[in-house]
């Protein structure tokens, strides 16, 4: 007799955040704990961190399994890794920066089995002082890109909006449900894609096997953003730009990534020149957009950080 399948396994990846990892972990225990008859586990991913994350996860309670690497990957390999591994009909994707508010995995579990044809469920999420973060979009193309231009992104491209669940092109997957099926029935997430855009080839590549995915306001996330800390985060714009354009060239060809580019860069451009003008604004970062938008090709991003780090630690070996 073959057991009864799980509900959810929850799928964290940790890349040094310890004091992150702990709130969400214990976001999970306090989840489980409201509802005990949901059939779970709980996969941490050690993304070969520094400052004592593997051991917050190897002592929570919440944790069944902890998964050690010793040199740093990416996003998408390090999901599609957990994703393997779980052993619930839906994978609850986190970031170590996301934490579940109440009855957030209820929600999105609920919309999944209310909609057969849905492969992924994200949650609405929030910024730490509670203001909303957009979470679902669009996918990216022309009319995308000419929106951006026309500084019409909000109104044309973001689509976590409105408080019913939403059928929309891609959710962000610091917190994202997916039936794991339809996961494994497309091949997971493309390591190409080390960070960002990860999250949206897979949706892509689901839709056109014929799924889609949801937005679900009352599933409610905050999302802490480590990510994103820094003044000018250089590294973090550059991989933005490059797997922008790497999807952008995968799903609508060289052409189209090309005007993209234009396109891309044009609003950033204007922040520029505004912020030139208005006292006590910066144009630097906006100026990283644009010439990372321009040139994805040029620059270091996180992939290089990463690869200098695990030559780092094979060199102190």
């Amino acid at each position: 007799m073959s057991p009864v399948p799980l509900d959810v396994s929850f799928c964290v990846v940790v890349t040094s955040g310890r004091d992150l990892l702990a709130a969400c972990l214990d976001a999970i225990a306090r989840e489980l704990a409201a509802a005990p008859d949901l059939r779970a586990e709980v996969l941490v991913l050690d993304n070969a961190s520094e400052d004592g994350s593997r051991g917050v996860a190897q002592e929570h309670p919440v944790v069944d399994e902890v998964v050690a690497l010793e040199r740093r990957r990416g996003k998408a390999e390090n999901d599609s890794d957990l994703l393997d591994r779980a052993r619930g009909r839906h994978a609850l994707l986190l970031n170590e920066d996301s934490e579940l508010r109440p009855g957030a995995v209820r929600a999105l579990i609920a919309a999944l089995d209310a909609d057969p044809s849905a492969a992924t469920a994200g949650a609405r999420l929030l910024r730490p002082d509670g203001t909303p973060q957009p979470s679902a979009w669009r996918f990216p193309g022309l009319l995308t890109g000419i929106a951006g231009a026309l500084l019409l992104h909000r109104r044309v491209t973001v689509q976590s909006t409105g408080d019913d669940v939403r059928r929309v092109d891609w959710a962000q997957s610091a917190c994202l449900l997916v039936r794991t099926d339809a996961a494994r029935a497309v091949g997971f997430l493309d390591p190409r894609f080390f960070v960002y855009s990860d999250e949206v080839d897979f949706a892509r590549r689901l839709a056109d096997a014929g799924w889609h995915a949801l937005y679900v306001p009352t599933a409610v996330c905050v999302h802490h953003e480590q990510l994103s800390t820094g003044a000018v985060p250089e590294r973090r714009i550059v991989e933005m730009a490059r797997n922008r354009d790497l999807y952008l060239r995968v799903h609508h060809g060289r052409a189209t990534a090309l005007v993209l580019r234009v396109l891309t860069a044009w609003p950033y451009l204007l922040r520029a020149l505004a912020a030139v003008a208005l006292p006590g604004h910066e144009p630097r970062r906006h100026l990283a957009h644009v010439r990372a938008a321009l040139r994805p090709g040029r620059g270091e991003g996180l992939r290089e950080a990463a690869e200098a780090f695990n030559r780092a630690r094979d060199a102190a070996r």
